[in-house]
């Protein structure tokens, strides 16, 4: 299986993800997902280089790993797949990028405070959009759960609907 976490994170690659969900699953590698990172120089190579070596850091912009997901999921190796915002996967897997068959477990970590935002717990702030994203990751199978780091408290997303936000 070539896909070996799957996380939304708004800060995308930190030392959260690289020191504490590493030391959890296999990782050869790290695969960030987002254009606005990809399409900056300065931003995609300071969070590449937030992966330690040996391992490898991607990041792409929403064509490029279209383009680039039969050669991943084809690899020996074990990526983390990272996007910062829900929308940004429901893109990728409506466009063919099918994650979902690789590794059906989404976790979620920070999402700061936005305008429009409903706050669900501390870090934890969703759009309404992002609310129907992570509705239709549900629908296509995924298993969508928040918990910032593995040893903190893991919610799913039906919890959390059900608890409501403020």
């Amino acid at each position: 299986m070539a896909i070996s976490f799957i996380r939304i994170d708004d800060r995308i690659i930190h030392g959260q993800v690289v020191t504490r969900w590493m030391s959890e699953r296999k990782c050869d590698g790290v695969v960030a997902v987002d254009d606005p990172s990809a399409t900056n120089p300065v931003l995609a190579k300071m969070l590449k280089s937030a992966v330690p070596l040996p391992l490898k850091g991607f990041v792409m912009t929403e064509e490029e790993i279209i383009k680039k997901w039969p050669k991943i999921v084809e690899s020996k190796r074990h990526y983390f797949l990272i996007a910062r915002s829900p929308e940004t996967l429901v893109r990728i897997f409506e466009s063919g990028v099918d994650f979902i068959s690789e590794r059906n477990d989404l976790n979620v970590g920070p999402m700061s405070v936005r305008d429009g935002a409903k706050k669900y717990g501390k870090n934890l702030s969703i759009l309404p959009t992002e609310e129907a994203a992570f509705d239709t990751l549900e629908q296509n199978g995924m298993n969508v759960s928040f918990q910032l780091v593995p040893d903190s408290k893991k919610k799913t997303w039906t919890e959390l609907k059900i608890e409501g936000g403020e």
